[in-house]
């Protein structure tokens, strides 16, 4: 849009987008504009805009003209009336509280339900938040008059979604795979598949270009790739957490929400410093305190899911109950263990030693990396909404504006949490193995066999041949 700005008073090369009129750059902005209030403390109300707090790449990249606003209100009439008469801000916190409350509420019924409607839940969150980042690029695009962009950023999301489900699928549903024959064929050519699927995206894309129009078309090729890489690897992610064992989802899940929630309390009730310029409604007082009380949250969360067997083990694929199982002799790291205390703990709090699963002292790090890094997501997330002058992704929740908005920082918490358990905790899954064995050929699994006899009589754990 720079280029648009320096060029578009004539004189430029008329094969290009630079040369677009006034009236076209004003309405490109106010198709830009939507929802309802800012995302988290911002939803309060944005200052920096109208003191010229935007930096200057906001203002370099859109035109000089007003902002175009829709004021959207999809809060349920009921509790519009039962708030009625309080001021704005006390009215919005409310509507945050009660809406927190049921999302939460929503959120242990589906944990209920078990691994399917949390994987059936992260899909449909994956796409909601695709659809919400590809449809403000798709009405910057929709004002050119441009075919194919949205329909290829959604051909994309289905091509990336078949080759991480496809994986999945191949390393967890082994015994499926090798029952069916169609499976077996996808199975064993599913990365050539998914990458012809993408070539033939690839293509379709070659040949929609147009002329005058070349630069903006590349550009909204590069906005679906990133949001793919966003949105869909990360979900992804989150996925193969949850195949770790549902605490591994369920832990770093919640210790956002709550960091969320009482780094937004402690602003509310005792900001006063502001953290950063993206979002100035943020406080120091809510990082800080959303910090210890997030620690101390997850560090009793973990100590009770520990305790139970549908929560540590890793879920697997039963092939006689064609259904998954939550069942298995819990790991180390689950099973409790006593410490001694450092010399300083131990004058302080008068004890030697501590009981503990190991789990917790993880959580210490999950949380810390959520309250401290995990905000992060969010500032990305209000820079992107500032660049292009909108408050929120969408208004698909009252009080709290899109699915986005509510998922920028879990994103990246499903990306730490998949290394850290690739660095510092997961051993090998027997179960994966085994299905991974299970996909042989005859000889080979054979041949492994003789192997594995020949290892265990070597250690003493089988019966020398007589």
């Amino acid at each position: 849009m720079t280029e648009l700005r320096k060029r578009g008073a004539g004189g430029g090369d008329p094969d290009s987008t630079e040369n677009i009129s006034d009236k076209h750059l004003n309405a490109f902005v106010c198709l830009c504009v939507s929802g309802q209030e800012a995302d988290g403390d911002d939803r309060l109300g944005l200052p920096g805009d109208a003191e010229g707090e935007c930096d200057g790449d906001s203002k370099a990249d859109t035109p000089d003209v007003p902002l175009c606003t829709a004021d959207i209100d999809n809060t349920p009439e009921c509790l519009n009336k039962a708030l009625e008469g309080l001021p704005p801000r006390w009215k919005n916190y409310w509507i945050r509280g009660v809406l927190s409350l049921a999302m939460i509420s929503g959120f242990f019924l589906i944990i209920y339900m078990g691994p399917v409607a949390l994987i059936l839940v992260v899909m449909t969150v994956q796409i909601k938040c695709f659809h919400e980042i590809i449809t403000i690029g798709y009405r910057v695009y929709h004002s050119y008059e441009l075919p194919w962009f949205r329909t290829l950023s959604w051909y994309f999301l289905i091509c990336v979604n078949y080759f991480f489900y496809g994986e999945t699928v191949a390393d967890y549903f082994g015994a499926l795979v090798q029952r069916e024959e169609p499976l077996q064929f996808l199975a064993r050519y599913h990365r050539f598949i998914s990458f012809a699927l993408y070539l033939a995206g690839f293509c379709m894309f070659v040949l929609s270009l147009v002329k005058k129009h070349y630069r903006l078309q590349f550009y909204m090729f590069a906005w679906t790739h990133v949001t793919l890489l966003i949105v869909v690897t990360q979900s992804h992610l989150v996925i193969q957490n949850l195949f770790e064992g549902m605490i591994w989802f369920i832990v770093p899940i919640s210790i956002v929400i709550c960091n969320d929630i009482m780094a937004y309390l402690f602003g509310f009730f005792f900001g006063r410093t502001p953290l950063i310029k993206l979002s100035p409604k943020k406080t120091w007082e809510g990082f800080i305190g959303g910090f210890f009380l997030t620690v101390v949250f997850g560090f009793i969360l973990a100590y009770l899911l520990s305790q139970f067997q549908y929560f540590v083990c890793p879920v697997g694929y039963n092939s006689e109950t064609n259904g998954f199982t939550v069942e298995c002799e819990p790991s180390d790291i689950f099973v409790m263990q006593e410490y001694t205390l450092p010399s300083v703990l131990q004058n302080t709090l008068r004890w030697k030693t501590m009981n503990l699963y190991p789990f917790q002292i993880h959580s210490i790090f999950l949380s810390s990396f959520a309250s401290l890094i995990g905000p992060f997501g969010g500032f990305f997330a209000s820079g992107f909404k500032r660049a292009f002058k909108i408050k929120d992704f969408a208004s698909t929740i009252p009080g709290h504006g899109g699915i986005m908005d509510r998922f920028d920082c879990q994103y990246l918490m499903a990306t730490f949490t998949h290394v850290y358990i690739a660095s510092f905790v997961r051993g090998p899954n027997p179960s994966k193995v085994l299905q991974q064995l299970l996909m042989l050929q005859p000889e080979q699994q054979l041949s492994i066999f003789h192997t594995l006899h020949s290892h265990l009589r070597e250690r003493g754990m089988l019966p020398q041949a007589k």
